[in-house]
C-alpha cells in the first residue's frame, strides 16, 4: 500500500513540478505539451509497474468503473495525486515566486472566448481521448504494449497542442487542483473535474465495447 501511494504521489509531484513548471518558465505552447507528454512517459517506464502510473484521479476513477481497480485502493490513489500534485505546487511558489505569481503556478484557465459549457466538452473530448488510448494500449493482448509510455506521453502532448489555448488541457483534477490551491485561483475550477471524469468514463466504456469484439487486439 505505501509503495503505490509513494509511486503516486512522486508520479503526480513529477508531472505538475515540470508541466505547471514549464508554463512558469515561459515555454511555449509546444515545449509546455512537450514537457507534460515526457514528464507522462517518464513515470510510466519509472513507477507503471507499481502502481500503474494513474497520476490522474479521473483515470483512476475510469479504472474503478471498469472493475480493474478494487474500491478500497480509490482514496489511497487519487490522496497520492492530489496530495502530490499540491505539495509540487507549493514547490514551484517557494522555487520561484515572481513567476509563479505572474502564471497562476501554472494553473489552468479559460480563454476569453471559450465558456464555462465549451470548456468542459473540450476537456470531456480530450479525457476521452487519454483513458481510450490508455485502455487500448495498455491491454495485455495489444502489439505495442511495451510501447505504451511513449504513445500516451503522446498523446499529452497532442491534446495540449489543440487544447492548451482554449482550456489549459489539463485532462486532471489533480493538474487543476494543485496549482489552484497554491495561487488561489480557482475561477471555473469545477469544470476541470467534471469534464475530465466525464470524458474518461467515456473512454473507458467505449474501450469495453471494443474490448468484446473478436479480433479488436491482433
Amino acid at each position: 500500500m505505501l509503495q503505490i501511494f509513494l509511486a503516486e504521489f512522486i508520479a503526480t509531484f513529477t508531472l505538475i513540478f515540470i508541466g505547471a513548471g514549464s508554463v512558469l518558465a515561459g515555454g511555449g505552447l509546444v515545449a509546455i505539451a512537450l514537457a507534460h507528454g515526457f514528464a507522462i512517459l517518464v513515470m510510466v517506464y519509472t513507477v507503471g509497474h507499481i502502481s500503474g502510473a494513474h497520476m490522474n484521479p479521473a483515470v483512476t476513477i475510469a479504472l474503478w468503473a471498469r472493475k480493474k481497480l478494487a474500491g478500497d485502493l480509490i482514496a489511497l490513489y487519487i490522496g497520492a495525486q492530489l496530495g502530490g500534485a499540491i505539495i509540487a505546487a507549493f514547490a514551484l511558489r517557494m522555487l520561484a515566486p515572481a513567476a509563479f505569481i505572474a502564471s497562476l503556478g501554472g494553473t489552468p484557465m479559460l480563454s476569453a472566448q471559450t465558456s464555462f459549457l465549451q470548456g468542459m466538452v473540450i476537456e470531456a473530448v480530450l479525457t476521452f481521448l487519454l483513458v481510450f488510448v490508455v485502455f487500448t494500449i495498455t491491454a495485455e493482448k495489444h502489439s505495442a504494449k511495451n510501447l505504451s509510455g511513449i504513445v500516451i506521453g503522446l498523446v499529452i502532448a497532442m491534446n495540449i497542442l489543440f487544447g492548451g489555448p482554449f482550456t489549459g488541457a489539463a485532462m486532471n483534477p489533480a493538474r487543476a487542483l494543485g496549482p489552484a490551491v497554491a495561487s488561489g485561483a480557482w475561477s471555473g475550477h469545477l469544470l476541470w473535474w467534471l469534464g475530465p471524469i466525464l470524458g474518461a468514463l467515456g473512454g473507458a466504456f467505449l474501450y469495453a465495447y471494443f474490448e468484446k469484439k473478436k479480433g479488436f487486439f491482433s
